[in-house]
């Protein structure tokens, strides 16, 4: 009689779905964030001064609109427990290279299309370093982010390209008619669908999950996982270059510093909307929520005559509990399973061997 020993490798894995899916849907962090959005907004309608006024969500939507545009790639890159610290950089490579482009009289849309190209090329030029070369992407896209950004600048130095078509800077400015809702949300609204279609109900988003979760057995069930995240930092690449362009035309304004500290407030968001920093957790509706949470808070506080060091500091603390309460949560889970575990270990010792 011989006996089969099957060594299994442990890998972090999503809780088994045996509570109720009315619990699997509200009980979440993403749906924390969306309920703490909200006790916000109505905070803020009551106590904050011309926070109900259209102007304020005009302007609201307008500034958050390139963070929730690179958010979503970003969402993506982080499920698979990578990271680009980059984005902002090839935003602002992104707004040189549509300043320079236009100014050298190509037309605009021409200008713009290189531009995005511009910032394909980066975020290939990272996921080649990460995938091809196998280099951690916290240190490329930390190097990345000074040789893009030193790129943008070398090539403007200190001086502004300001001179851009009116019919496409007032574009960039205006809002859905009959509403104060920026034009640009309609681009956003099309990526957010195709984005959350393509990570929650497509084989490739499951990939995702999968690499984020246990990239070895993603690998060994057949999943490209170098590819896949080629992939991830192309879109990221593309994405900023596009947000570098409607950045450039919002602001009528193409400088080599355009965007600077962004990756830090797009990462915040992404984190405070629930996605997992070990990679394999996350929605993106929670990121649209912590998006915008941040957003809203900071434009509030603003109104409120809060200076900005202290809507930084309160941003960092959100950004810190989200942390923290994640792996308290986690650690909680392990405990429980493990407890579990033990008893019945020693329900199945009690009953005695089986035959």
């Amino acid at each position: 009689m011989s006996a089969t020993v099957i060594d299994t490798v442990p890998g972090r894995q999503y809780q088994a779905h045996a509570r109720p899916a009315w619990r699997r849907i509200l009980l979440t962090r993403e749906m924390a964030i969306i309920a703490i959005l909200v006790l916000v907004v109505v905070v803020s309608l009551a106590t904050v001064r011309n926070f109900d006024s259209p102007l304020t969500v005009t302007y609201l939507l307008r500034d958050i609109a390139p963070i929730l545009l690179i958010a979503l790639p970003m969402t993506l890159i982080i499920i698979t427990e990578e990271i680009d610290l980059s984005v902002a950089s090839i935003v602002g490579l992104s707004s040189v290279m549509t300043g320079i482009l236009t100014q050298a009289g190509l037309p605009f849309p021409v200008a713009a299309v290189l531009a995005i190209l511009v910032g394909t090329v980066a975020g290939a030029f990272n996921g080649f370093l990460v995938t091809v070369v196998g280099l951690p992407s916290l240190a490329v896209t930390i190097g990345t982010l000074a040789l893009f950004r030193g790129i943008a600048v070398g090539l403007l130095g200190t001086t502004a390209i300001t001179d851009f078509p009116e019919e496409w800077t007032d574009l960039a400015k205006a809002n859905i008619p009959g509403t104060p809702i920026p034009a640009i949300m309609i681009p956003f609204v099309v990526l957010a669908i195709v984005f959350a279609v393509l990570l929650h109900f497509t084989p490739f988003g499951r990939s995702l999950y999968a690499i984020g979760l246990n990239k070895e057995a993603a690998q060994f069930s057949g999943i490209d996982v170098g590819r896949t995240k080629f992939l991830l930092f192309v879109m990221s690449g593309a994405v900023s270059g596009f947000a570098g362009v409607y950045f450039t035309l919002l602001y009528s304004n193409a400088r080599g510093d355009n965007a600077m500290g962004m990756e830090l407030q797009v990462i915040a968001a992404v984190l405070l909307g629930g996605v997992s920093i070990f990679g394999g957790r996350g929605a993106l509706h929670g990121v649209i929520a912590g998006v915008l949470l941040i957003g809203t808070l900071g434009s509030a506080l603003r109104l409120a005559g809060v200076t900005s060091d202290i809507i930084n500091v309160i941003t960092g603390v959100l950004l810190i509990l989200s942390v923290v309460s994640a792996s308290l949560l986690a650690w909680v889970h392990r405990r429980r399973s493990a407890a579990i575990g033990k008893r019945r270990g020693r329900r199945a010792a009690a009953s005695g061997p089986t035959q």
